[in-house]
């Protein structure tokens, strides 16, 4: 049996410098050398989600990270969610279950963080009354129970945080960070991104706004995204370990030819790609409320297909194949669609022939009506589809979360379905002309429909590679990468320090 390793949390010193990436990359290390690792981070936001095998839903990075570890992904993984609704609410996943939505304000206000929860609450759930008919869940003790049944089957917990370290006015509302690196034990290092610039001051200035005690937990920085001669950063490794008091165990070099799903919508901005000459041009409607966009990953990567997202009118009537893609607030996307002048772009195409797919809330879109007699999503009740299928969905406070199995073109192909709302009809799949609409998450992950929608439209052969095949053999690229680029040794000998408390 492999000894035991304390639990080791990627904290950054912001957003997007890379710990979802990096803790994907410990995961799979850990798995070469023999452990056997989990991802856990308490509380996520996030629109793109995953559900789980029991039908459950957590945030997309965990899901990934529990495949580089080769693990099936678990709520207790993530068991905080929260689904950005408009800038001031979200929806609260609990448990994998929705909870109820709640105002941004009040939610970080609360100590602990609670939330009415009169309905819909998981099996399970600690209640804390504050009154006697206001039952509330105390979520920081939610998501540490989640930890403690996790580390109690796996060996070491990767644990990703939140943001920034640094938010000291949230610090006694914070359920993800230091405070959680406390609860587990872990040794947290500390992400910086040397690309955006101000590293130095960003890590210094993390490490030192923070209390005696949390400070202790930082027991090394790693920088990423570094480019150009590592040999020009010695003197600044040097320079930071003097200022901070901790090592530098690694420098990732910035990379472009690895390929793993990524959870945050600001990586579509740098794929507003224009209109190609020489390839199929499929353009994703770039909504506002965008959400599951990695259910074009495998189709992006397909040499045939130039696929980019734009809100463009002009550059959706010339694409070859509009997609419609998940969101997180159908009507509100729908009416923005209307005044953005993308509807009718979308029909303009259809009607000279082009071929037009939705997923998930895309597919809803398609239809002839679509309602929220109960306002689930705000204060519009009801709007015209854009009448492509004929179908009508109802918003309803029940979401459906599972994994399928499906068939296409005579073979057995796979997804999953995340959605609020239920059309009038029993077809998860809908075919009719050249419009096809699905509920289905990960339906052009598969190599039969992908080479169903090209058909007609190009002449080289498709790829031959498995995407299940490809994803392993990112996950083993990335950790080759990283393991390259950090002091492995180092991090086992932290990870195995008896003084540890």
């Amino acid at each position: 049996m492999k000894q035991r390793l304390h639990p080791i949390m990627f904290a950054g010193t912001g957003s997007d410098v890379g710990k979802s990436i990096v803790a994907a990359a410990f995961c799979r290390i850990f798995r070469q050398d023999g452990f056997s690792p989990a991802p856990f981070k308490a509380q996520n936001m996030a629109l793109n989600s995953y559900a789980t095998p029991d039908g459950l839903e957590i945030g997309r990075a965990q899901a990934v990270q529990a495949e580089a570890a080769g693990i099936p992904c678990h709520t207790d993984m993530n068991p905080l969610l929260l689904k950005p609704q408009s800038d001031h609410t979200s929806q609260v996943v609990l448990g994998g279950r929705p909870i109820g939505n709640r105002n941004a304000f009040d939610y970080w206000k609360q100590e602990p963080a609670a939330i009415d929860a009169h309905s819909n609450m998981p099996p399970g759930t600690t209640r804390q009354p504050e009154k006697a008919d206001a039952p509330h869940i105390d979520f920081r003790h939610e998501v540490c129970a989640a930890f403690d049944r996790l580390a109690s089957r796996y060996n070491p917990i990767v644990m990703e945080g939140a943001g920034s370290i640094s938010e000291i006015n949230l610090r006694s509302t914070d359920l993800v960070n230091l405070p959680m690196a406390r609860h587990a034990k872990a040794d947290v290092i500390l992400v910086g991104d040397i690309d955006r610039g101000g590293v130095f001051a960003s890590l210094y200035g993390s490490i030192m706004l923070q209390t005696p005690e949390d400070r202790a937990l930082i027991k090394g920085i790693l920088i990423n995204k570094f480019r150009g001669d590592m040999r020009l950063f010695d003197e600044g490794r040097r320079m930071l370990e003097n200022l901070c008091g901790v090592p530098v165990l690694g420098v990732i070099p910035y990379y472009k030819d690895i390929y793993i799903e990524e959870e945050d919508s600001v990586s579509l901005e740098q794929k507003r790609r224009q209109l190609s000459e020489g390839k199929l041009n499929v353009a994703v409607v770039l909504l506002r409320h965008i959400s599951n966009f990695t259910d074009f990953d495998t189709l992006e990567r397909d040499p045939r297909v130039n696929l980019f997202y734009t809100n463009n009118t002009s550059d959706l009537k010339q694409a070859d194949i509009i997609i419609l893609p998940g969101t997180k607030a159908t009507l509100d996307d729908l009416l923005e669609l209307r005044r953005n002048g993308c509807a009718q772009a979308i029909l303009s195409a259809h009607r000279d022939g082009k071929t037009v797919v939705g997923i998930c809330g895309g597919y809803q879109m398609m239809g002839q009506c679509v309602s929220d007699p109960e306002g689930i999503e705000g204060s519009i009740t009801s709007l015209p589809g854009l009448g492509l299928l004929p179908i009508n969905t109802t918003m309803t406070p029940e979401k459906t979360t599972k994994q399928v199995t499906f068939e296409f073109e005579g073979k057995t192909c796979k997804g999953y379905e995340i959605h609020q709302g239920r059309s009038d009809t029993d077809c998860a799949i809908f075919q009719e002309g050249h419009c096809i609409g699905t509920y289905i998450h990960g339906f052009l992950d598969n190599a039969p429909v992908i080479e169903f929608l090209l058909r007609d439209k190009v002449k080289e052969a498709a790829p031959t590679q498995s995407y299940a095949a490809f994803k392993e053999e990112q996950y083993d690229r990335l950790a080759d990468h990283v393991r390259r680029h950090v002091d492995m040794e180092k991090i086992y000998d932290i990870l195995q320090d008896k003084d540890h408390d």
